[in-house]
């Protein structure tokens, strides 16, 4: 059985840098055994952001992808902070966040691009985890896509 660290290099993906608070809050917070991650956007590698609106600038599949990235930005969290993604036993809930037209009703597809990616890293049982996925009006920078997590430490 692979280690969340070996499980990721497989994926043949690049962590962004992790992201710095643009506000008042910390990007993670351990209490006991529980490591809360605050909302990540959708930060690439070269630090920019992906923007666009969900039906409007992005069609779903771009959507997802964006969703991935957001995961990407907080394993790169995890990862700055804990120094291994092996310090982490399982997710345990993921919100996710839509910036969508009122229209639109596929936020879980959406926000699969970031469960997919847990799952792959740790595994079907402990990387999927409860989750509620919900549209949003608009999102901080227009981004596509916001993530929080709550994950359990090894």
């Amino acid at each position: 059985m692979n280690t969340p660290e070996q499980n990721f290099a497989a994926l043949g993906l690049n962590l962004p840098p992790a992201p710095l608070p643009l506000g008042v809050y910390k990007p993670c917070l351990i209490d006991g055994k529980y490591l809360y991650v605050s909302g990540h956007g959708t930060v690439k590698d070269d630090k920019s952001l992906i923007i666009g609106r969900i039906g409007e600038t992005m069609n779903a599949e771009e959507g997802k992808l964006a969703a991935r990235q957001v995961g990407l930005a907080i394993l790169s969290t995890i990862k700055t902070n804990l120094g291994s993604l092996d310090k982490v036993k399982r997710v345990i809930k993921v919100l996710g966040m839509v910036n969508c037209t009122p229209d639109f009703e596929k936020h879980p597809f959406i926000i699969n691009g970031c469960s997919e990616l847990f799952a792959k890293v740790w595994g079907e049982d402990n990387g999927i985890g409860v989750r509620s996925a919900v549209g949003m009006g608009s999102l901080p920078d227009n981004i596509p896509v916001e993530v929080e997590a709550l994950f359990e430490l090894v």
